[in-house]
């Protein structure tokens, strides 16, 4: 698949880039694509909850173990001490606790997963490489100027970079729709899914390539 390289004003510069497309995608079928998508997109979203969340069960509430009444005799249902969930101020009956959500999965599908949304957005043309990204100063007026000639900048955008680069940080971060993926801290595919147009620097695309290579 080749894909012509832009400028800033999103005009061809007579440059092309070849990727090679055949790697691991189609050697797997639609319905196993999609499910590996779904399994890697799940894991990643299941990291990012805290899973601190807690109530206090009847063992764990301040209070008098003392029977509140007589067992028989009263007329009214048996009740217990104070703590009773059925109690305002009791326990919770199966509150939440504790827990970790994460999901375990082999490197070699988050790999694939991640090769075919890239490989997606290549045979979709929503890839766009530019020759040159640097911003001389933090301006997010002139990002947005720059996403606007290239016709994308309604949608949601994936910048991706090899090098940390605080000035293009500092001008997107206004934009809701516009993230930076940086290859040094890896590409991750609920980014990759969320994006619908992807801008790579001429610069980065060989470790771009090292990174779908897994080299």
């Amino acid at each position: 698949m080749v894909i012509e390289i832009l400028n800033k004003n999103g005009l061809k510069t007579g440059r092309q880039i070849k990727f090679n497309s055949n790697l691991i995608y189609n050697k797997i079928n639609i319905k196993s694509k999609k499910h590996l998508i779904y399994l890697e997109i799940k894991r990643f979203l299941a990291a990012q909850r805290q899973g601190s969340h807690q109530t206090k069960g009847r063992s764990q509430i301040q209070g008098s173990n003392k029977k509140i009444q007589k067992q028989k005799g009263s007329g009214k249902a048996r009740k217990g001490d104070i703590k009773n969930p059925l109690f305002v101020g009791g326990g919770r009956i199966f509150g939440p606790v504790k827990r970790k959500y994460k999901l375990k999965l082999n490197k070699k599908i988050k790999q694939i997963a991640r090769n075919i949304l890239f490989y997606e957005k290549i045979i979709n043309k929503q890839i766009k490489i530019i020759d040159s990204f640097i911003l001389k100063e933090i301006s997010t007026k002139k990002l947005i100027k720059i996403l606007t000639k290239l016709n994308i900048f309604k949608k949601h955008i994936g910048i991706i970079t090899n090098q940390i680069d605080k000035k293009l940080y500092f001008a997107s971060r206004n934009l809701k729709q516009v993230k930076i993926l940086n290859i040094i801290n890896g590409i991750n595919s609920y980014d990759l899914a969320k994006a619908y147009y992807l801008i790579i620097k001429e610069n980065s695309i060989k470790f771009l390539e090292k990174l779908l290579n897994n080299r």
